[in-house]
């Protein structure tokens, strides 16, 4: 990473430096949407594996990315939360034409920390017996905006707003919940499950689709990836039967 853009970035990112390969390995660094850090990081590993390349990752929330990019990060790839921002990117010119491809469609899971306080039909939200619930900051995160998209076809907007304990991204959320500063809250339902795709603590309700918007994740190559032959490498990954099969375990679809 330029190191000039480094000492100016104030973001809190998450970056793993996966084993470097053998030499001549190309290298490429990976903006990543916080929901997918889990599958991300099996895939990148199982990446390097497979062909020898180096994957430089970084999680956080994709508006955040959005700004950063046309700042200047030095990012080959984003995986996006969405579908918008990576079409944006495109037609601003800072994503490869014709790269763009939709590698997940997320779900959406109330999920509390505490066993048995979720119902299966999400019944504890009216009931509104909690202090705080946690959702993503939805200008930031897609998952956010979901999460609010479906509490107003719910009806419940207004009555849980005064609740809301905001995280930057859907990971800062998870830890809201996890650490008991908020009841219950929106996050993915990637981030609830174990490696054997139930769920690894606590309580949960997938909510319906039809509570909101397909959560259409999509990934593009950007324009200072565009002649990396990692870049290109695992953009074809990611289409694999290897990776869908990560991608599928943790609760997504296609």
């Amino acid at each position: 990473m330029n190191r000039k853009f480094s000492r100016r970035l104030a973001l809190p990112l998450l970056v793993f430096g996966l084993a470097a390969g053998p030499a001549g390995a190309d290298e490429v660094q990976v903006a990543v949407a916080a929901n997918f850090t889990a599958p991300m990081q099996k895939i990148g590993a199982d990446f390097e594996k497979d062909t020898g390349h180096k994957t430089v990752l970084s999680f956080g929330a994709t508006g955040s990315f959005y700004a950063q990019i046309r700042n200047g990060a030095p990012f080959d790839i984003l995986l996006a939360a969405d579908d918008e921002t990576p079409a944006r990117l495109e037609k601003e010119g800072l994503g490869v034409s014709g790269s763009r491809f939709t590698y997940a469609i997320g779900k959406l899971v109330l999920w509390s920390a505490r066993p048995g306080f979720v119902d299966d039909k999400g019944d504890v939200l009216k009931k509104g017996d909690f202090r705080h619930v946690s959702i993503a900051n939805p200008k930031l995160a897609p998952y956010g905006a979901a999460a609010v998209e479906a509490l107003t076809r719910l009806g419940l907007l207004s009555a849980m707003q005064a609740k809301f304990v905001q995280g930057e991204n859907i990971a800062q959320t998870y830890q809201f919940i996890s650490t008991g500063n908020a009841g219950l809250g929106f996050v993915a339902l990637s981030q609830v499950l174990n490696k054997e795709g139930k769920l690894a603590s606590g309580s949960a309700w997938v909510l319906p689709n039809n509570l909101y918007s397909p959560i259409r994740q999509d990934a593009v190559i950007l324009t200072n990836g565009k002649d990396k032959t990692a870049a290109a490498a695992l953009m074809k990954y990611l289409k694999s039967g290897k990776a869908k099969a990560v991608i599928k375990s943790y609760g997504y679809d296609f």
